[in-house]
Formats: structure tokens, sequence, C-alpha cells
């Protein structure tokens, strides 16, 4: 759906936020779901590796989480990359059919949720917020070390020879493909440095996306970004691109979330997303996940601490890594007990 402006545009998740009820619920993490679902992940494509291979599994993994509560559900394009399917062997117009066919299998899942709805499209949620749940489809953009597959995404260090404009090139032609591909939006997501931010920023600028987008990024101490960067500034790069409608965090754990929620709305009128992971941190050189030190009451359960969350004023809802459909089920039931309250 194209925005005809600005105001549009600054209104949109305003909007949205409403017809759902006063709050958004976010989909969780799609890699374990896949593995669980019985997909082989060990490949630099990551969940990406399934739009080739398993389009029935992405498929199947949205389908849970709009089972599960979602009012807006991520593409499988995280990790989807023209330079990535190149590199496996695909030519530019095969990856870039790929990009769009991430898109479809989203849209495809979320008329088949609507099918599924009663006759009269009735849609019994739990607490029965609405009739016929708003559904958006996100088309998911990670970043520049997420195509490294080498844990860079969770450190912020591209090394000097990674320019702004480097950025910029690297993610142009992606971003115009998921702008037009159907999807409702644009998500940025785990996003690990300013510069990032800013090529991101830069390109719906000079390529005039009209779609709305998101930029979420990811923290390691509650203050900066996980390059180091302050968080105060990569949240004012969002804040002065129209485009951005919505600002937050993921794939952060949930101890530093009540903060960042927090310090942003000083930042910014935009509305806040959430949507931490686990409360593990990755191991980018044995990747796996291991287990935090220190403080981990808050990400042992996470979704108790849902309604103070709310209230400190963030607006959409969801998990990332390692979060499952149980655990938007779990949010969706805490949001609407605190919409009783």
């Amino acid at each position: 759906m194209g925005l005809g402006g600005a105001e549009e545009t600054s209104s949109f998740m305003s909007g949205f936020i409403q017809k759902c009820g006063g709050y958004v619920i976010l989909d969780g993490g799609f890699a374990t779901e896949l593995e669980r679902h019985g997909a082989d992940l060990n490949d630099p494509l990551w969940s990406a590796k399934c739009l080739i291979d398993s389009p029935h599994l992405v498929r199947r993994v949205h389908q849970d989480y709009l089972d599960a509560g979602a009012n807006i559900i991520s593409t499988a394009s995280y990790q989807a990359t023209i330079q990535g399917f190149e590199a496996k062997g695909f030519s530019k117009e095969e990856a870039e059919a790929l990009l769009r066919k991430s898109v479809e299998i989203a849209c495809e899942a979320r008329e088949i949720y609507y099918d599924r709805c009663t006759k009269d499209s009735w849609d019994f949620m739990e607490g029965g917020r609405n009739l016929r749940r708003p559904i958006l489809v996100a088309a998911s953009v990670g970043s520049y070390g997420a195509y490294l597959a080498d844990g860079s995404e969770y450190s912020g260090n591209y090394g000097d020879a990674v320019t702004l404009d480097t950025l910029k090139e690297f993610h142009r032609r992606r971003v115009q493909i998921l702008a037009n591909s159907g999807a409702d939006l644009i998500a940025f997501e785990t996003i690990p440095n300013k510069l990032e931010a800013k090529a991101y920023a830069e390109l719906l600028e000079e390529e005039g996306i009209e779609i709305p987008a998101w930029f979420s990024f990811n923290s390691k101490d509650g203050t900066n970004v996980v390059s180091g960067d302050p968080i105060a500034e990569c949240v004012s790069i969002a804040d002065s691109c129209k485009q951005v409608v919505a600002v937050g965090i993921n794939c952060t754990p949930p101890r530093y979330i009540h903060g960042l929620i927090t310090s942003i709305r000083k930042l910014t009128s935009k509305p806040v997303l959430i949507y931490p992971n686990s409360g593990e941190m990755y191991d980018g050189q044995t990747k796996q996940w291991v287990k935090s030190s220190g403080d981990v009451s808050v990400d042992e359960d996470f979704v108790t601490y849902i309604g103070k969350w709310r209230e400190a004023g963030a607006s959409l809802f969801g998990g990332c890594c390692r979060t499952t459909p149980k655990t938007i089920r779990g949010i969706s039931r805490a949001l609407s007990v605190s919409d009783k309250n």
C-alpha cells in the first residue's frame, strides 16, 4: 500500500495502532521455528535458505504466528540479499525473484488465515479484541553484518573499509525490490550502528520510497547500540527520517528494555516498538546462543513485564531470536489483561 505524502506516512502507524485496539502484536523468532519444523539452516543464507528449498515451512511459521495473535508478520528476508544469493550461484534476476517471493509467501499466509476465519469473517481472539484482526506484512531488512554471517550484526564492527556509500550501495537494490513487492512496510531490523541507520535514512530519501518503515536497533547495555554508538544518536536519525513511522529495539536482552523505552520516548514522538530476544547472547565464533551473565531475572519470563513496558510507552510488542508462537500468545494474553485493568 503506497502512501501519498508525509502526512499520511506520519499517521500510518498511529492509525494502525488505534485500529488494533491501542497496541500491536508482532511475531517472534523465525529461524528457531523453521528448525523446529525440520529445516536445516546451517548455511550463510540462514532462514532465507528456506525461500529456496522449503517455502511451505516459511508459510507455516507465518501461520503459526498469526494463530498466536500477531498483527504484523515479518518476511523471511532478513538474511536474503542479492549478493548472498549470487554467492550461491543464482543470477541477479533469480535473487530479486526470491526477495519478492518472501513477501508473496507472507501475503499468502495472511490470506489463508483470513480464509480460515469463520464465513462471516469473525475472528474470535482471546479477549475479543477485534472481529477481523488487522494484519500487516513487514518486509524484513537485516543489516550488512547479517549478510556477512560472521556475527558482526551483534558487534556493529564492519571495519574502516565499510563506508556510508558502501552500505547504501549494498542495500539499494534490495530496498527498491522490497518497497515494490506488495509489503505494507519495511522493517529495518537489528541495526547495529549509527552508520547503517544513516545509510538507510539516506536511501529511503534518495530512492523516494513511499511505503513506511521502522528502524529497530540492538543494544548491548541499555545505553548504546552494540557498536558502542549512543542510542540517542541512532534514534535521532530515525526521528528525522519522514518515512520512519516507528522506532525501537530488537534482539536485545529483556532486562534492558524498560530503560530503553524510557530513553527512546524522550527522543521521539514516534511509536516505540520492542521485540527482545530470549536473553541469551549470540557467539559469532561458535554460532551458538549462550546464557547471559548478571541479573537475568527479567530475561527468564519477559512476558510478565509486557504491561510495565506498555506503561513505559511502548506500543508494539513481539519477540526476536529464540522466542516462539507460545511467547507471542503470552504477549497477546498479557496485553489483553492489562487492557482490562
